[in-house]
């Protein structure tokens, strides 16, 4: 496989009129690299984010007379006005708009991460349109890849029996993380149940400051992306959550959903959107997004249950994981979508 790189300018804050720059000079680089040495496409690909690249895509579609295929990361504009703020009527979001549902009536293919995402693209476009879901996959390997954690970091974190709640990944503005610290909260006086918090962010300072009181509650480290599978296998249950939006309508495909899910531990989710993953490999549960005492109860119902029957169902979402989202799989489901092969 051949690789070319386009240089761009650089950017470090994602909410910054640098990135929207980057997008734009990777457009002006592309149009004008020299394609003659480059091997005739059978596809192109268009992959958002940028949006602006599908500009470019109808163009190379045009020279080459090949397949386009445009696929979907993130559903623009719809994330910046759920979740930046933006009004649906700003001139940029108007632009993307413009471009989102150009994409949609235009391209021959359209794949996406999440698994409604057709219904998205008929209610942009009115038409029905082929969209295929190729989510994200995992690997054994990643398994394989695994380090123990320091002694030091597990005999402090992980030693005293307690019922775990763990979170993992960034204590950020999007991550919704409220329902933790309310839940542990509301279950202050249960001393054999522990919340853990794993990670950093920019919220964390401010999570430690209102909830760092409370004796049930131990906020540890980040660990590196190769000792995530070794925090996970200590906890009990595993918590992810979402604000509520219109983004998730549509689905999703989180990679800490699927870190999770290999660590063949049970989920509970603060999630109201449309349902996968966790539901189809019943190794969890959603509660309604911000619904603390939803979430109190299912706590409560999970610890509840034996050990053996939380390990069954932890281990259903392993399976499930390695036998439906395994790269073979999803490969063999792309070039089939790509080429509209039919079994």
């Amino acid at each position: 496989m051949k690789i070319v790189w386009l240089k761009t300018l650089k950017y470090t804050v994602a909410k910054s009129p640098r990135r929207i720059l980057g997008w734009l000079h990777f457009e002006w680089n592309l149009l004008f690299l020299d394609k003659a040495k480059l091997p005739r496409p059978d596809v192109i690909v268009v992959s958002s984010l940028s949006l602006f690249t599908i500009l470019n895509g109808l163009l190379l579609r045009r020279k080459y007379k090949c397949r386009l295929v445009f696929e979907v990361r993130d559903i623009w504009p719809l994330t910046i006005i759920e979740e930046g703020g933006f009004n649906k009527d700003n001139i940029f979001v108007r632009a993307l708009s413009f471009l989102e549902k150009t994409a949609y009536k235009r391209a021959d293919v359209i794949i996406g991460t999440m698994p409604n995402l057709a219904e998205h693209v008929k209610k942009e476009t009115g038409l029905d349109r082929p969209v295929f879901c190729i989510p994200m996959g995992v690997s054994e390997d990643h398994l394989s890849e695994t380090k123990p954690l320091a002694d030091d970091y597990q005999s402090t974190f992980f030693s005293k029996p307690k019922f775990r709640i763990v979170h993992a990944g960034t204590i950020g503005i999007t991550n919704a993380l409220e329902p933790f610290f309310q839940a542990a909260e509301a279950l202050k006086d249960h001393s054999d149940i522990e919340f853990l918090m794993v990670g950093d962010g920019a919220l964390k300072p401010h999570f430690q400051k209102v909830y760092g009181h409370l004796p049930n509650l131990v906020f540890a480290p980040k660990v590196s992306r190769d000792r995530v599978q070794s925090v996970l296998v200590n906890a009990d249950i595993l918590y992810f959550s979402v604000y509520p939006s219109k983004v998730w309508d549509y689905g999703q495909s989180l990679n800490k959903v699927i870190d999770y899910m290999l660590a063949g531990k049970p989920i509970v989710a603060s999630y109201s959107g449309y349902p996968s993953m966790i539901n189809e490999a019943d190794c969890g549960v959603y509660v309604p997004a911000g619904d603390v005492d939803s979430l109190v109860a299912c706590i409560l119902d999970m610890k509840s249950k034996s050990p053996g029957d939380r390990n069954d169902m932890g281990m259903r979402g392993r399976r499930w994981l390695l036998e439906e989202r395994n790269y073979p799989k999803l490969a063999k489901g792309y070039m089939d979508a790509i080429f509209e092969r039919r079994h």
